[in-house]
């Protein structure tokens, strides 16, 4: 029996149980996200900028937006369609731009330890 409560409303509605979007928002798209500024970074501090090289980053790129965009941005749009406020841009800014410039710096730091 339903409720009609608002998370048996976004359970329902999205087709997937509310833990896995959550599952994805907080432990999934962070460390892909950090796994990932640190290989752009490693790209773009080498120098060696060859056509297989570049096409890879641009696929990790492309395949990067699209995460941010479909499990986490619009799944926060879903998910809170009714309250006002910015939940889905600060779930994208904590879930996705925060741990992809870690990752940058992450290797930046390295690199600077390195003789």
């Amino acid at each position: 029996m339903s409720t009609g409560s608002p998370p048996d409303q976004a359970q329902a509605g999205s087709g997937q149980p509310a833990w896995f979007a959550e599952a994805v928002r907080i432990v999934i798209a962070p460390l892909v996200l950090l796994s990932s500024g640190f290989f752009t970074a490693d790209f773009l501090l080498s120098g060696v900028y060859t056509w297989p090289r570049t096409s890879r980053i641009v696929g990790l790129t492309i395949t990067l937006v699209v995460l941010s965009y479909e499990f986490v941005y619009k799944e926060q749009r879903a998910r809170h369609a009714g309250l006002r406020g910015d939940r889905p841009l600060s779930a994208l800014l904590f879930s996705c731009v925060i741990p992809y410039t870690i990752g940058a710096l992450a290797l930046v730091a390295l690199s600077r330890l390195a003789p």
